[in-house]
């Protein structure tokens, strides 16, 4: 249990000792810093700590978003600091500084970013939060917006913050910041204004936000089970299930956000399963087109490659971009965006047109519930491949007219996301030095042409040819030329798209030119299971804990190594054997890397990794 140490006089009729309690603290009062020092040192490191001065005036959600958000060691508010067992040696050598100062006299002054009237200097909590700043900790201070936490100094001020404090309704500020700054239109006006009531409701039975993610998973899987009977009731109810699935997955968040109850597994959970439910839906529709005798197995794969390509698209920019070292709006197209997005209508037509989550679920359910598969489908490419056309275009323009150094860090996510197997590290690191002498935009001008060669090799010659193959081993070459460099350039970022799409495009074109009854299902479960492994790539690099292991990605093959097998499969194989040759991989590929996933988040979760909450794609 977390323990609350209260420092200073004790002011008669307060209630911070049964509001620490009702936030889970076990509260203990210390006559003096000497006091406190002695009652720190008896808390056990294992748990969170936190010093309140006694005369704390604010609101409840005050005290919760200082003293008990999982996702930062150290904390502050003013009258207030906590720290969690990663940073307790900071905290204990602050707090021995200040009893080593002369007469207990306050460290450096006024407490640092309190605003006048709202601290006392005198305060402990206040005086230990300066000497971490000075010690240079990371001192995570919440916005707390028109929240008061404040310690008053004299009577009249605490009567004029216990004013403030009945002046703002906390709960009201609560259920506000539960809801994303920034979100969909759909969300925004159809959504959110009753799913953060459902996140309250949930969070006042105590449910998690991983059982709510699980909740949301177990309905889309329902409903991708309605589409697959291909009746219209069928259609009609995968849609509604569809809708309430992404409602409780905008509560998950919600509800995290509301509770605080942030957490590395959660975080992945919430991830990978938005992705499992919209491509076991897509498979869904297939499945029930199908039984109306309407083959629409490739629609769906290729809704499947073009979404998780934008992914990429989005986490390669991201990351070549989140530590450059320019300066904002050096590039005049970021410029323009920024303007666009201070005009009222503008703001929501540009949200919209790049077809987020819930714009793309809401087309999905109703056209499911009042058309067919195949018109879904068409309708989910189109908007897709709008959407990504436009957000490309713009971030190209952005990278060729901003001017910005990219950091190692940004060119070993790169090269983290190209995922390249031993074939492609075998031919970069032949090519290192030749490589240098190369422009600049080399690296994805030979990724993209290396993969237009095989898909469209692929897709212009008949089953069974040896021609798939040459470019296979043409699409290696390019792509150990691709990531012989470190990746720094001003697009090289379009490496890890170009080398994604080259890959699902590859398995597509084969599958569909088998002409088999099973080879394209076939082909999307490979897909699926191939597109895990690169989502989880990018969860794992935003949490800070790196790529996936080497030996991984050399057991899977690498992008190119399994390129260059499907391409042979395809040559020794008749149609029939290529599709089991398929399922087989899909099976192979799939096990090994859920596997290893999932030992992994585990471990990291029970390892204590630190409290991660990733708003992912805009909902």
């Amino acid at each position: 249990m977390p323990t609350a140490i209260l420092t200073g006089q004790p002011v008669p009729g307060s209630s911070i000792e049964s509001e620490l309690r009702s936030l889970g603290f076990e509260v203990r009062a210390a006559s003096g810093a000497a006091d406190a020092e002695l009652l720190l040192a008896q808390v056990s490191a294992g748990e969170r700590v936190a010093l309140v001065d006694a005369r704390f005036v604010g609101h409840l959600h005050s005290l919760r978003l200082g003293l008990t958000d999982p996702r930062f060691p150290l904390a502050a508010i003013p009258g207030a600091v906590t720290a969690q067992p990663e940073a307790r040696q900071a905290l204990t050598r602050a707090m021995a500084r200040e009893n080593l100062a002369v007469g207990g006299a306050p460290l450096g002054g006024a407490p640092a970013r309190v605003r006048q009237g709202e601290g006392d200097a005198e305060s402990l909590a206040d005086r230990i939060t300066a000497a971490l700043d000075a010690d240079g900790a990371d001192v995570h201070r919440p916005e707390l917006g028109s929240l008061v936490a404040a310690v008053p100094a004299d009577p009249q001020a605490r009567n004029e913050a216990r004013q403030s404090v009945a002046a703002v309704d906390d709960e009201a500020v609560r259920l506000k910041s539960a809801v994303k700054a920034r979100d969909g239109f759909v969300t925004t006006f159809f959504i959110s204004p009753y799913s953060r009531y459902i996140a309250r409701w949930c969070a006042r039975r105590g449910l998690t936000p991983n059982q709510v993610t699980t909740a949301s998973l177990i309905t889309a899987l329902i409903a991708a089970g309605c589409a697959a009977t291909g009746t219209r009731g069928g259609f009609v109810a995968a849609g509604v299930l569809l809708i309430a699935s992404f409602v409780l997955d905008c509560t998950d968040g919600q509800l995290a956000r509301y509770s605080l109850q942030y957490s590395t597994l959660g975080a992945w959970l919430d991830a990978t399963f938005d992705r499992a439910k919209e491509y076991a839906y897509y498979a869904g529709l297939a499945l029930g087109a199908a039984r109306g005798g309407d083959d629409v197995w490739a629609l769906a794969l290729g809704a499947m490659v073009l979404q998780t390509c934008r992914h990429v698209v989005d986490f390669s920019f991201n990351e070549a971009n989140v530590d450059s070292t320019a300066a904002a709006n050096t590039s005049p197209t970021a410029a323009l965006s920024d303007k666009l997005d201070s005009v009222g209508w503008t703001v929501w037509a540009r949200r919209m047109i790049v077809l987020p989550i819930g714009e793309r679920w809401a087309m999905i359910a109703v056209l499911t519930a009042v058309t067919t598969p195949r018109i879904t489908l068409y309708a989910l490419l189109v908007g897709c491949a709008f959407a990504a056309t436009y957000t490309t275009a713009g971030r190209v323009l952005r990278s060729l007219t901003r001017k910005a150094s990219r950091t190692d860090r940004a060119a070993k996510a790169l090269a983290d996301l190209a995922d390249s197997g031993p074939l492609a590290e075998a031919v970069a690191a032949g090519l290192r030095k030749p490589a240098r002498r190369l422009p600049g935009f080399t690296a994805p001008a030979v990724a993209l042409l290396g993969g237009l060669a095989v898909v469209a090799t692929a897709a212009l010659t008949g089953f069974g040819g040896p021609w798939p193959v040459v470019a296979a081993v043409a699409y290696v070459l390019t792509s150990g030329l691709a990531v012989a460099r470190p990746l720094k350039g001003a697009l090289d970022w379009l490496v890890p798209p170009f080398l994604r799409a080259a890959e699902y495009g590859t398995v597509l074109v084969l599958a569909a030119k088998a002409d088999v009854n099973g080879a394209l299902p076939a082909a999307f479960g490979l897909v699926a299971a191939v597109a895990y492994h690169h989502y989880d790539t990018v969860y794992r690099i935003r949490g800070g804990a790196g790529a996936p292991p080497q030996w991984l990605v050399r057991t899977i093959g690498g992008h190119e190594g399994r390129t260059l097998v499907i391409t042979v499969l395809a040559v020794l194989l008749t149609a029939t054997q290529f599709k089991l040759a398929l399922t087989v991989l899909a099976v192979a590929v799939a096990l090994v890397v859920l596997v290893e996933s999932i030992r992994f988040w585990v471990a990291a979760h029970q390892g204590g990794a630190p409290a991660v909450h990733d708003e992912g794609e805009p909902a």
